[in-house]
């Protein structure tokens, strides 16, 4: 979950063995564009003080405005609707055609928030089903693939650990990756064994470690919403981590380096026993094709790629480095020959 949420369910605890009253709002279903997705959250105080973000501000506003003009009278979970018009879609900040539904849910002892915060913080993965006729909360297993459920009434939301990425190098492209995937909400851990480069990391948010690759692969077991991406052009080193991390059920495996290194990398990757099927895995050249030189369009790149891999987005050929620039040296000999 995002570390935004997860502020939620604490503020959620601590005011409510504070004595106050809360209101948690969550997102269960969106039509068209929508600022956060289902499954956002954010919890409203007596007060009007608020943690969390279900839009981009508007509908915050308006949530705080009657809390504090009528307090939280509502005794069990209901529903609200914003954006269902082209007048409120403009009050509110969404986007053209945009509407969100949200669950306002009351908290209580009922409602079990402390138990689902143990839980999370325990690094468990999660369901949190709420009865919307008695406001009675129960927590059971869950995949990473499940999604938010409601019917109505019943909703189901999925809670745990952030997504994690494992970077292989810290060099100078490492640097500005790290920053950006912390801003993203990941749980970066970067491994490098060479002094020379461990020595000045210095990027808050991360955490550094000097042991083996394969090593460190094996020891994070990788899961499902866990990112892999080998950046030290080192094939002693990216290769180690490659050959395990395929292995996994990490949901992007990529490796830095030219079209012609990424062949070689596949070839020496079949010596490892990895089948085809589980070199398909891998991404390389890593990132998508915008042009990108300087490390950090580089580290843009290679996100935007992660990014569409997590959501669940194919991309089109053209869109990835190796086709992109495939389709421009045809472009280009094209051109060519019209000029013969």
């Amino acid at each position: 979950m995002d570390s935004v949420d997860l502020e939620v369910l604490k503020s959620s605890v601590r005011w409510l063995d504070e004595g106050h009253r809360a209101l948690l709002v969550t997102v269960v279903k969106t039509w068209g564009s929508s600022p956060r997705p289902e499954g956002a959250m954010l919890v409203v105080r007596e007060d009007g003080l608020v943690v969390g973000s279900v839009s981009g501000g508007c509908i915050e506003d308006d949530l705080i405005d009657r809390v504090r003009r009528e307090g939280i009278h509502i005794e069990k979970p209901d529903t609200v609707k914003y954006g269902i018009t082209a007048e409120e879609a403009h009050r509110f900040g969404l986007p053209c055609g945009g509407t969100i539904q949200l669950v306002l849910e009351p908290l209580a002892d009922a409602s079990g928030i402390r138990a689902l915060l143990d839980a999370v913080e325990r690094g468990e993965l999660v369901a949190r089903t709420l009865d919307m006729a008695s406001g009675q909360a129960s927590l059971g297993p869950a995949s990473a693939t499940d999604g938010v459920f409601f019917d109505g009434t019943r909703l189901t939301t999925i809670h745990g650990p952030r997504y994690r990425m494992l970077v292989i190098g810290a060099g100078q492209l490492s640097r500005y990756l790290c920053q950006i995937a912390v801003g993203l909400d990941y749980q970066v851990t970067v491994c490098d064994p060479r002094e020379e480069y461990t020595d000045t990391w210095d990027v808050p948010g991360t955490t550094l470690v000097r042991t083996m690759p394969d090593d460190t692969v094996l020891d994070m077991k990788l899961d499902d919403r866990c990112a892999v991406i080998a950046l030290t052009h080192d094939p002693k080193l990216d290769d180690l981590a490659l050959m395990e991390a395929l292995k996994t059920h990490a949901f992007y495996v990529g490796a830095l380096g030219s079209r012609r290194n990424n062949a070689a990398r596949r070839e020496r990757l079949k010596e490892f026993d990895l089948d085809d099927a589980q070199l398909s895995r891998m991404h390389g050249p890593v990132g998508i094709y915008i042009g990108s030189r300087t490390p950090p369009e580089i580290a843009v790149s290679i996100l935007a790629e992660v990014t569409a891999a997590k959501n669940g987005v194919s991309l089109p050929t053209i869109l990835q480095v190796e086709g992109a620039k495939a389709a421009r040296e045809i472009s280009a000999g094209a051109a060519s020959d019209c000029h013969v």
